[in-house]
């Protein structure tokens, strides 16, 4: 037992080191493509894969700086507390039926949603340590998505789970049907959008904003402290991609046997998560205020009649 502990951790651990990466690679290769550069399309033998070492190399290179009226410990803590949050939703999610889950909760949708929200607080900690006013103004702008955002998210996922009959994310897969899709298709949208904005993707990256506010509360971290950061991004869109694949998408269902469910739910992993990429090179920047209008106005009333919808399905059935 102690080893198979020992041995789930350490696939995670595999995961949560590699999965990133791989975004980050594919997120350069794509945009490379789309906007016509270069660099990130040719570099290396292998067509691009030398961008992300260079990148890694050149983190490493750069200067650690505190600002001189800087709270340190906060400011040097920050970049972690991003990355905590991922990490714990990793160990939840389930990559195929059996055993194929760091931990198995009963309550493992829950346990997400309580602890996917901690990472707005590192972005407040970066902020307001940094005793810069560009990065003061990106912590209170991202203090505001999480009251456009987090709303809609709860019930889109509330929503699969009262379909489901269960809190437990294995559970939310195995009882997954094919039907669902088009059931659950309004949820699934909420959720996706309101994700995007949870990880601060584009077109909800007004906490970073460059044009407007130099890189938002990032604007004073350098070196592998800004490079956890964006670590913090890429894990980020692995988790929200993982768990809209798991809710949504079947997980490890697929055309043919479940023994290979893992390969499916990695498949359909990456199929979302290109599709975070590709919103990020299409679709402008949104305003503050449009967000707010969208989380209210849209996606609000569209979870609410979704989980209406569902709650009246699952009494019909009995």
């Amino acid at each position: 037992m102690t080893w198979e502990i020992v041995l789930r951790v350490a696939l995670v651990a595999v995961a949560f080191l590699t999965l990133p990466l791989l975004v980050g690679q594919t997120e350069h290769k794509v945009m490379a493509h789309m906007q016509s550069r270069l660099g990130p399309m040719y570099a290396g033998a292998f067509h691009g894969w030398a961008q992300l070492i260079a990148d890694g190399v050149k983190f490493a290179q750069k200067e650690d700086i505190t600002p001189r009226d800087a709270d340190g410990p906060v400011f040097r803590l920050a970049p972690a507390v991003a990355l905590l949050p991922y990490l714990l939703v990793l160990l939840v999610i389930p990559l195929g039926p059996g055993d194929l889950v760091g931990q198995p909760l009963d309550i493992g949708l829950f346990f997400v949603l309580a602890v996917v929200g901690i990472g707005v607080i590192a972005v407040l900690m970066a902020a307001w340590s940094s005793a810069n006013k560009y990065s003061l103004l990106g912590g209170l702008r991202a203090a505001a998505q999480l009251l456009g955002y987090e709303l809609p998210f709860v019930l889109a996922a509330a929503s699969v789970a009262m379909a489901a009959g269960t809190l437990s994310l294995p559970g939310i897969v195995a009882a997954w049907e094919p039907w669902w899709l088009l059931w659950q298709l309004p949820a699934m949208v909420v959720f996706f959008v309101s994700g995007l904005a949870e990880i601060r993707r584009p077109p909800f990256d007004m906490p970073i904003a460059d044009s407007e506010l130099v890189f938002g509360y990032m604007t004073e971290y350098t070196g592998l402290r800004f490079a956890f950061f964006l670590l913090a991004e890429y894990v980020g869109i692995v988790v929200i991609s993982a768990l809209t694949a798991a809710l949504f998408l079947g997980g490890w269902h697929g055309p043919w046997a479940d023994s290979v469910g893992w390969l499916w739910m990695l498949l359909k992993t990456g199929l979302v998560a290109f599709v975070v990429i590709w919103l990020r090179v299409s679709w402008p920047r949104l305003r503050e205020d449009q967000l707010q209008r969208l989380c209210w106005l849209v996606l609000v009333p569209l979870a609410l009649f979704q989980l209406i919808l569902t709650a009246g399905i699952r009494v019909a059935l009995g």
